[in-house]
């Protein structure tokens, strides 16, 4: 199987690097407009480039691009696969919709790990809109680097990121806007988790993070839910809190 990976950053080398040592016999094509990043990337994994506008085909092709150009991508490389279409964009209607319109008569499959490639293993939402032997040994191939891969729809993995991405970090971000400096003694278990989870939010690439925001509705949300606890009173309050803890 050879494959095309459009995208040169952290998920498009995880992917690669993942179906590369879980499949057998995989070579893998890089194409970026940061040709030195392509390079770097087909470097990390015995790989090569091949220029945005190639002619050449491929088994597969993985689109590994930014949220907001991940449909115009689809438009554009869909046609160089053989075989399959894959994105790993972290989005899926819009996606499998433009993937289903660019290549209706090949596989397509949308994956989105839930983790930091440095953090593999961990769980793989896969929305498999039309299967066959390609997608299904790159399932395979994830599995076999200890990922569990769990079949999803697209509406119901947008739906799950608005609360565990977009309305998550925008809690998170919000905390840190607004924390000060604490001396550690003071720490409670519970500050003491929201400062750690603050680390791991802001150490990470800000793009990404307002890509995210923009994809899925969620900082409003935590706003409206921050504005009321402020506004309620004693006895507001505690129907407020009562209700989280009858959702959990």
């Amino acid at each position: 199987m050879n494959v095309l990976v459009v995208g040169a950053g952290a998920m498009g080398r995880w992917f690669a690097d993942a179906v590369r040592a879980g499949a057998e016999d995989v070579t893998v094509a890089f194409a970026d407009p940061d040709e030195a990043a392509a390079e770097a990337a087909a470097d990390a994994v015995d790989g090569r480039t091949v220029p945005l506008d190639t002619a050449e085909q491929f088994t597969a092709v993985c689109i590994a691009v930014p949220i907001p150009v991940a449909v115009e991508a689809i438009a554009e490389h869909a046609e160089r696969a053989e075989r399959a279409v894959i994105d790993v964009t972290g989005v899926a209607a819009e996606p499998v919709a433009a993937m289903a319109e660019h290549a209706p008569d090949r596989e397509r499959l949308s994956l989105h790990p839930l983790f930091a490639p440095e953090n593999e293993p961990g769980n793989v939402a896969a929305v498999v809109d039309a299967a066959g032997p390609t997608t299904e040994a790159v399932r395979d191939a994830l599995t076999a680097r200890g990922n569990t891969v769990f079949e999803t729809t697209a509406a119901e993995h947008d739906r799950a990121m608005e609360t565990v991405q977009a309305k998550a970090h925008a809690a998170i971000l919000a905390f840190g806007l607004v924390a000060d400096p604490v001396p550690e003694e003071f720490q409670t278990p519970v500050s003491d988790v929201l400062f750690d989870l603050l680390d791991q939010v802001s150490g990470g690439d800000p793009r990404v993070y307002a890509d995210i925001q923009a994809a899925f509705d969620g900082a409003g949300d935590v706003a409206d839910a921050a504005a009321e606890l402020g506004a309620a009173d004693d006895e507001e309050f505690e129907s407020l809190y009562r209700e989280v803890r009858d959702r959990r």
